[in-house]
């Protein structure tokens, strides 16, 4: 539940009011006596009797924004005549298409588009199967693939509730990176079944990026197709959260002039993101790491380790330490959250070493209220949009694919991981960094560039624009 007013929650209110009097004035303070936030005020119709305005403002959640609406309803003379979730709005038919590159404007342009001129195009291909990536859209197009069964913070909502967020995603490949996404819902969570549904949609693609698909199946699924294709499986909620987060907290050590390799690190969560970020923090050089889960550290003392705990077990926590998430915060330069709402509080967080670093990243609820963290840690960042320092996906997946397409590559390795996390922690530069600027905006023009040639230059591959075979 959102603690402000947020865009997330806007809804417009086309009401008539009395064309004299205060009627107008008073809705802007309805609104604000109810606790939001008009963002907009609009009178579309005007008369000598009436007003029609559309009234548009932020609330918190649904049940705000009814109370708002009450509240309007309640001024003397108000006639609520419409009201609209406007992000309800933008969804209506989906929020991507298909458009055709080129023109279909007579009996030519469509002969070469489509039968018969086509034919000689499908053979050019059928012969040398590489010049897929030259003359279709397989050399641009990512298939963003998802089995519904961990969206978002909402957890296992299945495929057709799933579609929302897999269309907005392939909506940020298009507008970062300008790359052809398209969402592939499978109605499916068997593990051998996904597998091989991707493995059979492949050809069509340039990459899969997989997405909201639940630990730890997502590890099996990710390995296994990556084994099997020949073009790049990257999983965005492990690998792409690991890039945001090694950058951002790269340029946290900067500001508080402590070293990865030194600095004690605690972590909470240890599915499919934790892992990830770990295995990219140890290869970036972290030496010193616990890592807990909801029974506590983890450590080979455990009899509930599957393969992917042993692992984490085998490669942190050498002190052997067996107690809780306080106990392992306690002392520990930086906190990293990619677990669950409320876990720590304020008074945790003081009991780290001075000059501590927190991401807490449990979205939309942090693992700590990002305000109490604030009164004694130097750093704080969060996966939310309402605080500094947000730590958003979109900061890397979209620059690491074009890298990944551009170079042609068959796969992700990674030093791509690395070099794109470098990359985007050098956008930040030694004049902006600060507490409350360590990683980029995720409008930021030179985020998606930069960590595309990163990518491409790691993966060894041609710039973009190269028609070479």
């Amino acid at each position: 539940m959102a603690t402000v007013p947020s865009v997330s929650y806007s809804i417009t209110v086309r009401l008539e009011v009395p064309a004299g009097g205060k009627a107008v004035s008073q809705l802007t303070h309805a609104v604000e006596s109810a606790g939001g936030v008009v963002t907009a005020l609009d009178v579309t119709t005007a008369g000598h009797e009436k007003l029609r305005i559309d009234v548009t403002c932020a609330a918190r959640d649904t049940d705000h924004a009814q109370a708002i609406v009450d509240q309007l309803d309640a001024v003397e003379g108000v006639a609520i005549h419409k009201v609209s979730d406007r992000t309800f709005l933008m969804h209506l038919g989906g929020k991507i298409e298909m458009v055709s590159k080129v023109p279909l404007r007579n009996r030519d342009e469509l002969s070469m588009a489509y039968t018969p001129g086509v034919a000689r195009v499908s053979m050019a291909i059928a012969r040398n199967p590489e010049d897929a990536r030259r003359l279709t859209i397989k050399r641009n197009t990512v298939a963003v693939v998802t089995d519904g069964s961990a969206v978002l913070g909402l957890g296992n909502i299945g495929p057709a509730a799933a579609l929302p967020v897999m269309e907005g995603k392939s909506a940020l490949f298009k507008r970062f990176a300008g790359i052809d996404a398209w969402p592939i819902c499978l109605d499916t969570q068997d593990t051998d079944e996904i597998v091989r549904a991707v493995q059979l949609i492949a050809p069509g693609f340039g990459g899969i990026n997989l997405e909201d698909i639940s630990a730890p199946r997502c590890f099996e699924i990710e390995a296994r197709l990556r084994e099997l294709l020949d073009i790049p499986v990257f999983h965005d909620d492990q690998h792409g959260t690991a890039i945001c987060v090694l950058a951002a907290l790269t340029n946290a050590l900067r500001v508080v002039e402590k070293d990865l390799g030194q600095v004690r690190i605690t972590m909470a969560g240890a599915g499919a993101a934790g892992t990830a970020v770990l295995r990219l923090l140890l290869a970036a050089g972290a030496r010193n790491v616990v890592v807990c889960d909801y029974l506590g550290a983890i450590h080979h003392g455990r009899d509930d380790l599957d393969d992917s705990l042993r692992w984490i077990a085998d490669h942190t926590n050498a002190e052997g330490y067996s107690g809780d998430l306080r106990g392992a915060v306690k002392d520990a330069d930086v906190f990293i959250g990619v677990s669950a709402p409320g876990i720590l509080t304020g008074d945790d967080v003081a009991t780290m070493a001075e000059g501590a670093v927190v991401f807490a990243l449990a979205n939309p609820e942090p693992e700590v209220s990002p305000d109490d963290a604030r009164e004694t840690a130097a750093v704080v960042a969060t996966g939310r949009s309402d605080y500094p320092n947000q730590i958003n996906n979109v900061l890397a997946f979209p620059g690491v694919f074009r890298g990944l397409l551009d170079a042609q590559a068959d796969g992700v390795s990674q030093e791509m991981l690395l070099a794109a996390a470098r990359a985007l922690a050098d956008v930040v530069t030694d004049e902006e960094l600060g507490p409350n600027y360590i990683i980029p905006s995720v409008f930021h023009a030179d985020v998606a560039t930069a960590v595309a040639a990163a990518v491409r230059e790691s993966a060894g591959g041609r710039p973009r624009g190269s028609t070479e075979a």
